[in-house]
């Protein structure tokens, strides 16, 4: 516990900026339960009776089509992908606290609507507008939480948004569950409604959290930056420990201003482009692993599969994708980022391969469509590899995408180029969702994939580890202003480990300024 409240050696209290960057990640409970509910949805008798446009299932019952199906769930990925993009300008213009309020507004627009509708045109305008929000928010969370939050426990707490994620499935799960047999509109109306409450949570706590002393550093607001820096840490504004965190802020903003003005063409060049191709890579991957086939249509999928009791299935993923999430937290500081989803991704590996395996050998199919299991105790073993597969991602890849992204960009570009790895998670995301119920559903149109389209996920998990391997560097235990000085000094994403900084951009002021008194004296005496 002594380890979690401070780290020896650190000035002031820690534990300010713990529960801040804790509360903030409140934000990954929309995201999480936003993306879960939509599963159980899809699968609920009445929602499907009220919202089927006349197209009737392999079972006779009144349904959405494969088409509507993929609109409804991938359009609130393309709304957080425009939202992922627009957070940069909104993150920079007004901040990353004000942000986040304006962001979660735009989000209970967007859950109004979808409360309201009782059809499909208006659900998905409110998919699409809570998706909006939801993207806003995914790209100004961890920019607040990277730019608050001490270094030796950086990778805790932004890793904790992710953990919010899998708390927000969770609940949809359990929610999905207890609605599921209402036969009237509080079946689908009370899981969508419930998101009103995490919404107001947050923005009530953001109005009370300071802004980022980065971010008023930016602004060129040095007074602003000390005393919400002093707040944070619990320390009085002239503490010299605080004096000196803001020095070394300022001195890396104006070093990268010398460089000249930020804009999005900079993100492609020098190193920046390498840690762009890095962030988007990760994002990107992380979407192809797998976890949302699971999350958006694990529900429908596990019902279609011969389980009669689909819905507790769902749960159980989701109680095992938050359980594991905290053994990922401890593991990010512990072992640091390498090697964490190094070998997190080949236990996703192994276990995509052994889930497409089981899934293909026991089932078939008869002319309707539907499937026939011929082993139940192989498709048992499947949904139990399904859960280790989520226990390694939770494990790794889930929280540790956010922080790397989190913390791999200099102040100047960082709310760009987090914006552009965020919306590279939400591009796959739609990608995926859309193209989801054509690879996987029986019929004319679709390929039919049913448990081949783990190979897929096996596949992509494959491509990760060679991905870290060569792409990811080691980041533990460095403030944001050093990992800008390790991708400097280091061309090797392999060479970064037990890299230490060598100097501080204060002292690469200092000696700037020493030069040019020098040069100035010189001058003068000629």
């Amino acid at each position: 516990m002594q380890l979690m409240l401070k780290s020896e050696g650190a000035a002031g209290k820690s534990w300010p900026a713990i529960c801040i960057g804790m509360f903030v990640a409140f934000g990954g409970v929309l995201f999480g339960y936003d993306t879960g509910t939509i599963s159980g949805i899809l699968a609920m008798p009445y929602w499907q009776d009220k919202f089927s446009t006349g197209y009737r299932d392999s079972t006779g019952h009144l349904n959405v089509t494969s088409s509507q199906s993929a609109t409804i769930v991938s359009i609130l990925s393309a709304g957080t992908f425009f939202g992922a993009l627009t957070a940069a300008s909104i993150a920079d213009s007004i901040g990353r606290r004000l942000g986040s309020i304006a962001s979660t507004i735009v989000f209970i627009v967007g859950v109004t609507l979808q409360t309201a509708a009782t059809s499909l045109p208006l659900f998905t305008a409110g998919r699409f507008f809570a998706g909006f929000g939801v993207g806003l928010i995914s790209a100004t969370i961890p920019l607040y939480q990277s730019e608050t939050a001490p270094k030796w426990i950086r990778g805790v707490i932004v890793g904790s948004y992710q953990l919010a994620i899998t708390i927000g499935l969770l609940l949809a799960s359990i929610v999905n569950n207890a609605t599921q047999s209402r036969y009237n509109t509080g079946s689908y109306r009370i899981p969508i409604a419930v998101q009103f409450a995490w919404a107001l949570i947050l923005i009530a706590g953001m109005i009370a959290l300071p802004e980022t002393p980065r971010y008023m550093i930016k602004k060129n607001n040095l007074q602003g930056a000390t005393k919400a820096l002093a707040r944070i840490r619990r320390l009085p504004e002239n503490d010299p420990a605080v004096i000196d965190e803001i020095t070394e802020i300022q001195a890396n903003h104006e070093y990268e201003l010398s460089l000249g003005e930020a804009t999005y063409l900079d993100c492609f060049k020098g190193n920046l482009l390498k840690r762009l191709l890095t962030g988007c890579f990760l994002q990107g991957l992380q979407q192809l692993t797998g976890i949302n086939f699971i999350f958006y249509y694990g529900t429908q999928f596990f019902k279609n599969s011969g389980f009669s009791n689909s819905f507790v299935i769902s749960m159980i993923t989701s109680c095992v994708n938050t359980g594991s999430t905290f053994p990922g937290l401890y593991a990010i500081e512990k072992w640091g980022r390498r090697p964490v989803l190094f070998w997190g991704a080949i236990g996703m590996t192994i276990s995509q391969f052994l889930v497409a395996i089981l899934g293909t050998t026991t089932t078939s199919q008869d002319v309707a469509g539907n499937i026939v299991v011929h082993n139940l105790p192989a498709q048992k073993a499947a949904i139990a590899f399904i859960c280790i597969y989520i226990f390694f991602f939770a494990a790794s890849w889930g929280p540790i995408a956010w922080v790397v992204t989190g913390e791999i960009f200099p102040l100047k570009v960082r709310a760009k180029s987090l914006s552009m790895t965020t919306a590279t998670n939400w591009l796959l995301n739609w990608a995926i969702a859309y193209s989801t119920p054509y690879l996987v559903n029986y019929g004319p149109g679709n390929a039919n994939l049913q448990s081949k389209i783990f190979f897929i996920w096996g596949g992509c998990c494959f491509i990760c580890i060679a991905f870290v391997y060569f792409m990811i560097y080691e980041t533990k235990g460095l403030t944001l202003e050093q990992v800008d000085e390790l991708y400097a000094e280091v061309n090797d994403a392999r060479q970064s480990v037990g890299w230490v900084p060598t100097i501080t951009f204060r002292e690469i002021r200092e000696a700037g300024k020493g030069a040019e008194v020098k040069e100035n004296k010189g001058n003068s005496i000629a």
